[in-house]
């Protein structure tokens, strides 16, 4: 695809405005990479410039990250790390507002925990941040009501009453059955179109992975360590977890649980 020579915005820019999407190792902002970005710069007067980096995250890419971007580990096995070029980045963000597509949530946090890493100033205050995925969600609501105005062409009048919401629910889910002739056919195929976006998870696994049959830490200053590990070295954050009033029941015995073990081997 060739790049446009100008694009025109219809507001004016007091100084230029830098659109950022990033692929990268995995979602984890604090411990993940990035493996590709590219910087779409459109000047005051419209002219436009696009820059395209790959990096060598010095680390493995998800095999989920590359189902979804394509990049695997031996793509940029060659490429130089973030470090260096991100001085050069940062120059050339420097003058420039912001933009991207979930750029608020992700893209942003993510390039600013490279540039720390890095030992590169930049500082997003005082810029300007647009994100095409908050207007859309803004403008386009996503509840109930807003799919049954989509799908069934009609107001949801029951709405926030257990009854009318499953009534409807029903129907709008027949109706994108109808709409979308490629989605899956059976409940179980229906499952797994889901779990491709959004799988889920109890309390549990949000906390934990089963590894070599034990649990190891998901989130947390602890990610990566497993469950006994901690248990043994820092009791005190054990501690702090069951001192948590909405902490799940399922998590609060599998933490009292590593404790008793430590304390009975103690």
């Amino acid at each position: 695809m060739e790049p446009p020579d100008e694009i025109r915005l219809p507001m004016e820019l007091d100084r230029p405005l830098a659109v950022l999407d990033l692929e990268t190792t995995g979602l984890r902002i604090g411990r993940d990479r990035i493996v590709e970005l590219a910087v779409l710069r459109i000047s005051p007067t419209g002219d436009v410039t696009e820059k395209v980096r790959r990096f060598n995250p010095e680390m493995p890419i998800a095999p989920e990250a590359t189902a979804v971007h394509g990049i695997r580990d031996e793509d940029v096995a060659d490429e130089p790390p973030f470090p260096a070029r991100a001085r050069s980045l940062a120059e050339l963000l420097d003058p420039c507002d912001l933009a991207g597509f979930n750029i608020r949530r992700f893209d942003l946090p993510m390039l600013l925990a490279e540039f720390r890493r890095s030992g590169v100033r930049f500082d997003p205050r005082g810029r300007r941040i647009v994100d095409a995925q908050t207007i859309f969600h803004r403008e386009e609501p996503r509840d109930l009501e807003a799919a049954a105005r989509y799908y069934l062409g009609r107001e949801h009048e029951d709405a926030h009453t257990a009854l009318g919401d499953i009534r409807t629910t029903a129907a709008v889910l027949a109706a994108q059955l109808d709409r979308y002739p490629h989605l899956p056919r059976s409940i179980a195929g229906l499952s797994s179109y889901c779990d491709e976006v959004q799988p889920f998870e109890t309390e549990l696994e949000r906390w934990f992975e089963a590894r070599d049959g034990g649990l190891v830490f998901r989130r947390g200053k602890h990610r990566g360590r497993p469950l006994h590990e901690v248990a043994r070295l820092e009791p005190d954050y054990l501690s702090w977890m069951l001192s948590l009033d909405d902490l799940d029941s399922e998590v609060r015995d599998a933490v009292e649980d590593a404790r008793a073990v430590d304390e009975d081997r103690g």
